[in-house]
């Protein structure tokens, strides 16, 4: 009897030593941050090019981004496909931009939360210096990325998700953010000092759809649009006309298209002001809710920034 409870002891006492090597085997190999290893690469998803731009720069050479939208894709009317839920599911991580930026998205955002980490990178800019339309209270522009000043609550908020999953890199997810930050801040009083430039009664921004209100409230430009805040509204013939009427009374001497949106409306804006005696050109193509392509000047969030502001001031200035 003895005998048998010592064996018995030793085998529960084998039994316990196993488990917890077992235990501390797993631990290892998940890492100290929510399950991706120490020296691994994390897994991440983003619905736009704009926001895996800025997770891309912060992470580094710890993260492998990709993102749903490519070149030229308009985030208000995209659907994902299976291919893209199967990289969703794969992911570690997932962030999109929120605001309903990506509707057609959104319950598909909605239900991928229940099995993984989905991040809103706008969940971090404080409520009061979000954008309500005039004639849409309810309503919440999603197009932050336009204001230098609003994209450094989403470098902190990205961050600080990113540190959570990978606290063994935060000394240099800090340093990317705070070069990342100072890149942004540097770039925000170039564009004052750009739109300066241009005489005060010409400071009017015309473009296809109403992506760029953070813009003009930050750098001073009013802006205005044939679309509301989303590609997925549609102008009516008296909107056009009461945009062609602007243009011409206030000899507004350019407006603009924009990559990832069709340009027949804004084209209609210079026919409908020529028949009114009125020359007004294109005076460039502006990048809104969509890079350009990957390598060039405008395959990032500032490249997109400085072009468009370039353009901008050159045709509302008249030198184009």
């Amino acid at each position: 009897m003895i005998h048998f409870t010592l064996r018995a002891a030793t085998r529960i006492r084998c039994q316990a030593l196993n488990f917890t090597l077992f235990i501390v085997t797993i631990l290892t190999l998940l890492g100290p941050g929510y399950g991706v290893a120490q020296g691994s690469k994390l897994r991440i998803v983003t619905t736009t090019g704009i926001i895996a731009d800025t997770v891309s720069q912060i992470g580094g050479e710890y993260v492998a981004v990709s993102s749903l939208m490519g070149e030229g894709v308009d985030p208000h009317l995209y659907k994902a496909s299976p291919g893209d839920m199967k990289r969703l599911l794969e992911a570690d991580l997932v962030f999109h931009n929120g605001l309903h930026l990506e509707g057609k998205m959104a319950d598909a955002l909605v239900k991928l939360a229940a099995r993984k980490p989905v991040f809103a990178i706008s969940q971090g800019i404080p409520r009061p210096q979000l954008r309500s339309p005039d004639n849409q209270p309810d309503a919440i522009d999603p197009h932050i990325w336009f204001s230098a000043t609003l994209w450094q609550f989403v470098i902190d908020e990205i961050t600080k998700v990113l540190t959570q999953h990978m606290p063994h890199n935060k000394e240099l997810l800090l340093r990317n953010s705070m070069r990342l930050k100072e890149e942004f801040r540097t770039l925000d009083t170039w564009i004052k000092n750009e739109i300066s430039n241009i005489p005060e009664e010409r400071r009017i921004l015309i473009t296809a759809h109403d992506a760029f209100g953070y813009y003009g409230a930050a750098y001073g430009i009013q802006v205005l649009a044939i679309q509301g805040m989303s590609t997925d509204s549609e102008a009516s013939l008296q909107e056009i006309n009461q945009l062609v009427d602007t243009i011409v009374s206030r000899k507004i001497p350019a407006v603009f298209v924009e990559s990832s949106v069709p340009q027949k409306t804004v084209h209609a804006l210079v026919e409908g002001a020529r028949a009114k005696t009125h020359q007004v050109i294109v005076g460039g193509e502006l990048f809104s809710d969509a890079l350009g392509a990957s390598g060039t000047e405008v395959g990032t969030l500032a490249g997109i920034i400085r072009h468009n502001t370039n353009t901008i001031v050159t045709a509302l200035r008249g030198e184009k």
